[in-house]
């Protein structure tokens, strides 16, 4: 991967959140030659700035709803490589600014898309989506990349709608047969959730469990029997990583949907994964709330990933204890010592690749 990603030019919309932040650390590491495209770092505090992100790729402040812009910086870049992530990843605040989701999830994809058809040399891209693209009907089964898409909720809907128009880029103006016209192979991922220290997002788990406990206050959980596949964020961010490496060394291969999750012995409650949280983390209180009249949010959910398994020879490498602990060191490394926490950062990351 190293010798691959070496001096390779990749373009990465949301490089200032959650994700983008251990990617642009990760590819960093590899030796990528990396520009990022975002909004200021969306949380206080938050990992970008933690990381001293402006160091390691070259940042453009931009709205991916900013087309002339976001068109400009990937034709200026002629990237190798492009990673979309850009999004409003929040279930409970596409209940809020619903139209606004489906403009950014939806719509800023195809601004994505729109950008790379004017890439003038060959290049990969892959597409972020989410596990909810799948109409989700709450039955046990765990999805597989040609089931049904559906949302009920407009986080989970935008991204659907986001995979069909994925799916018509790739057909209209990427399409496999016309590779040697055009030299571009897209591909999407669909990822479970994902959890990793500097993640301080507001109605997520894990960072709500750390703000408790950094403030010595109770941990208070909603919806404690939902089920989600749960993976440290270094899981996916490698998958993507080692998709768009194959994409781009046997064109136009790979340029389909692929899942990204745990086993399905790590797809655990959420009432699981906070008494294990506490339980790493040394205690705390656990107040589980009873709340009614509340937004819709699926209960169960499962990926199939044997696609990933048998075309990529990807697997997962960390169980779900596994992720708690690095996410939780990271977060009491940042609570108890206070300091820039790139160092850190890329310790876990080499970690990770060490096991690989």
């Amino acid at each position: 991967m190293k010798t691959f990603y070496q001096h390779k030019k990749v373009f990465i919309t949301g490089h200032t959140g959650f994700k983008g932040s251990w990617l642009i650390t990760l590819l960093n590491k590899l030796g990528a030659d990396i520009t990022g495209y975002a909004l200021l770092p969306p949380t206080q505090p938050n990992l970008y700035d933690s990381i001293e992100g402006d160091a390691l790729c070259k940042s453009i402040i931009g709205d991916i709803r900013n087309t002339a812009l976001l068109h400009h910086h990937i034709k200026k870049c002629q990237p190798d490589i492009v990673i979309h992530l850009a999004a409003q990843p929040i279930v409970r605040t596409s209940y809020e600014i619903p139209a606004e989701t489906f403009e950014i999830n939806t719509l800023g994809t195809a601004n994505v898309l729109d950008g790379i058809r004017f890439i003038e040399k060959p290049c990969v891209a892959v597409m972020i989506t989410t596990d909810k693209v799948y109409e989700n009907n709450e039955n046990g089964q765990a999805y597989r990349e040609q089931d049904r898409l559906g949302g009920y909720d407009p986080y989970s809907s935008s991204k659907a709608c986001a995979e069909l128009l994925i799916d018509s880029y790739r057909k209209s103006f990427f399409n496999p047969k016309d590779y040697k016209k055009h030299h571009k192979v897209i591909a999407s991922a669909r990822a479970g959730n994902v959890i990793g220290g500097g993640d301080w997002a507001s109605d997520r788990l894990l960072p709500d469990i750390v703000r408790s406990f950094a403030a010595k206050e109770a941990v208070r959980i909603r919806n404690p029997h939902a089920v989600r596949p749960w993976q440290h964020v270094l899981e996916p961010l490698y998958a993507y990583l080692l998709l768009a490496k194959k994409m781009y060394e046997n064109p136009p291969n790979y340029g389909e949907a692929y899942n990204f999750g745990p086993y399905p012995q790590d797809v655990l409650t959420v009432k699981d994964m906070t008494e294990l949280a506490v339980n790493i983390w040394g205690g705390g209180d656990i107040v589980f709330e009873n709340l009614s009249n509340q937004p819709h949010e699926a209960s169960l959910l499962s990926l199939c990933i044997e696609k990933a398994e048998t075309q990529l020879n990807w697997e997962p490498k960390l169980n779900a204890k596994s992720a708690l602990e690095f996410s939780i060191q990271w977060y009491k490394c940042f609570y108890e010592k206070h300091k820039n926490m790139h160092d850190f950062t890329l310790h876990q990351i080499t970690t990770y690749l060490a096991s690989i």
